[in-house]
């Protein structure tokens, strides 16, 4: 069985947690959070440190939802005050990226460049043309919009050219064997 609802959250220096009518609000030098917490679980804030609350003997989704919450409230603390980067990697003649404010505008050997418009909460930064870093204090959000670059032009298993995350591995077919 988990613990995870069981574990404290500790609070860094710089960011302030308030709770208040079932909402958590954090506040941090990289942005602001707020969650709804459901009924099932309650929040209580202690100094520098959150801990969940739930009758999780009577009732076993009240666990479940004590582990999802803390994992929820540990990504936001996180969040606001280091955040959250992911890298994407453009492989392929004449692939490109380019930043303008909040538009991604990419080449990906399409007739016409492609125009991604980021969310607010998400910000891009370009190197060597092939590499995209995106960084945010919303991990969810990142990860759709990082998600959502890499399904404009998925890696595609022979030469593996496409969009794809830093740290992924494609899986490599064999081509042709052609006649002996």
């Amino acid at each position: 069985m988990s613990r995870i609802g069981k574990r404290l959250i500790t609070i860094p220096s710089g960011v302030t947690v308030q709770y208040a009518e079932r909402t958590v609000s954090i506040k941090g030098p990289k942005g602001q959070h707020s969650f709804d917490v459901p009924e099932l679980v309650d929040v209580e804030v202690a100094g520098n440190e959150l801990k969940l609350i739930a009758d999780y003997k009577n009732n076993r989704f009240a666990r479940c939802m004590m582990g999802t919450v803390n994992a929820v409230l540990v990504n936001m603390v996180t969040g606001v005050s280091e955040g959250f980067t992911r890298k994407l990697n453009l492989v392929g003649v004449g692939y490109r990226a380019n930043v303008q404010g909040t538009t991604v505008e990419l080449s990906l050997g399409y007739s016409h460049p492609v125009a991604y418009k980021l969310p607010p909460a998400v910000q891009a930064q370009v190197n060597n043309n092939t590499e995209i870093v995106l960084t945010s204090h919303d991990k969810v959000a990142l990860g759709e919009v990082a998600a959502n670059i890499r399904s404009l032009r998925p890696p595609e298993p022979y030469l593996g050219k496409g969009v794809s995350h830093s740290n992924e591995r494609i899986r490599r077919k064999a081509g042709k064997a052609g006649k002996k």
